[in-house]
């Protein structure tokens, strides 16, 4: 005997739909896996709208999933913050080593010189000193 499979797809808006017939489980859902309501506006949607018994399970359940959405959502923003600070560091100091090398040249420094100094190649320098290189100024 084959096991089938069977995939539904649910497309869940930030808005609730209208309580319209057709569209009750659609709203269902969509209350449940909300990241805008609270556990306790859930709920009560559950219980007024569609007259499930709330009993205190489904009260931990709900509860549970809110915080598992908030978490998901701050540990997005943490990782997000700590990307844009790497780059942010990043370009800061290729923006310094840039300027470093650019004043070493000025002052009449060779390439060979520079590149020692700032421990690179000297194409890569050369390429600073040219423009060709971007620096994030």
């Amino acid at each position: 005997m084959l096991g089938l499979l069977n995939i539904v797809l649910v497309g869940i808006a930030k808005e609730l739909p209208r309580h319209n017939r057709g569209y009750e489980l659609h709203r269902l859902l969509g209350a449940i896996f909300s990241m805008e309501l609270s556990a306790d506006e859930k709920l009560g949607i559950m219980e007024t709208g569609y007259g499930i018994q709330i009993d205190d399970r489904i009260k931990e359940d709900v509860s549970t999933m809110c915080n598992l959405s908030q978490g998901i959502l701050e540990r997005g923003i943490a990782e997000g913050e700590a990307r844009g600070e790497a780059r942010g560091e990043a370009r800061g100091e290729a923006r310094g080593k840039a300027k470093f090398i650019l004043n070493m040249h000025q002052r009449g420094y060779t390439i060979e010189q520079i590149a020692e100094v700032a421990e690179m190649c000297m194409e890569e320098v050369e390429a600073i000193i040219e423009g060709k290189k971007p620096v994030y100024m």
